[in-house]
């Protein structure tokens, strides 16, 4: 069910550098075309720091480690959008299935890939105190040993409920350069951090201790390079996924599509900016871990 791509497997033969990639933001996460177009900068980017890019999503029958050109074309609007709990449901079925965060963690810790980029996690979800939303992002990060290098938590969620619940679960939360959490469209303004790095070698450092005493994810946060105050159309777009109907893996891309909109595509920017910094920043921190 987990198939390697042919690089992907001889550089994990030889302890390679390697980055897990999403594919949820080449069908979903950016207007038709331009997905694709950001896939396939991710997978550049990781091979310009020295690593190979191990994009995942569900084809033909598999959970694929590694995508061609031609397989990434494949990931439109018209995928599933999968996360742990509905990818054996998608391989069964033969469908096209576009992962989410929690996707390539599956392929993470069924490939022993160590490092991961992606935007913003998923977590706790604004409103939980009345309707309990919460991601199955974070239980595969409690189960898979891995650096993800993200710009945070998703800006539509409850950003302070989601650390809370990160600490609990004991996925350290460290800053790249930064003391205090990105907000996704924001680089400061997120709580306080304990920990922070400033080099892949420190990052790699930590992430050594951390798995040697039976810890899984760390998630190592990287400030957006571009910044957009996105909170006022947020709560806006939240409120019209609510009037509309919009329930559960549907609220990410619907609030994703109405920021763009509103925001003239500053967000667009924002998102794609953060998306190659992320990635090569992973490429950076998996060659500093094979070394």
């Amino acid at each position: 069910m987990l198939q390697l791509s042919e690089e992907v497997e001889q550089a994990l033969e030889r302890d390679g550098p390697v980055v897990a990639l999403e594919t949820t933001l080449v069908a979903h996460g950016f207007p038709v075309g331009e997905g694709i177009a950001v896939g396939r900068a991710s997978q550049a980017v990781v091979r310009g720091a020295g690593a190979v890019p191990a994009t995942v999503g569900v084809l033909d029958g598999a959970l694929q480690v590694g995508l061609t050109d031609g397989e990434l074309e494949r990931f439109d609007a018209r995928a599933r959008k999968v996360g742990p709990s509905t990818i054996a449901a998608c391989v069964a079925a033969r469908e096209i299935g576009a992962t989410t965060v929690g996707g390539p963690l599956v392929a993470c810790r069924g490939a022993g890939i160590r490092v991961m980029a992606t935007g913003g996690i998923g977590g706790v979800h604004r409103g939980w105190e009345s309707n309990p939303d919460v991601s199955g992002d974070l239980g595969e990060l409690a189960r898979t040993p891995a650096v993800v290098v993200c710009a945070g938590v998703k800006s539509l969620l409850d950003v302070a409920a989601t650390v809370e619940l990160l600490e609990t679960l004991g996925i350290p939360v460290v800053g790249w350069k930064t003391d205090t959490l990105p907000l996704f469209y924001w680089a400061a303004g997120g709580p306080a951090l304990t920990d922070r790095v400033d080099t892949p070698a420190q990052a790699a450092a930590i992430a050594r201790a951390h798995w040697a005493l039976g810890g899984a994810a760390i998630l190592l946060v990287k400030p957006p390079p571009t910044e957009f105050d996105a909170e006022p159309l947020i709560e806006e777009a939240l409120a019209a996924a609510s009037a509309e109907g919009v329930r559960g893996a549907a609220v990410t891309p619907f609030v994703l599509s109405r920021l763009h909109e509103r925001s003239r595509g500053a967000t667009l920017v924002v998102n794609r900016d953060l998306i190659a910094a992320n990635a090569l920043t992973a490429g950076e921190v998996a060659v500093a871990l094979a070394s």
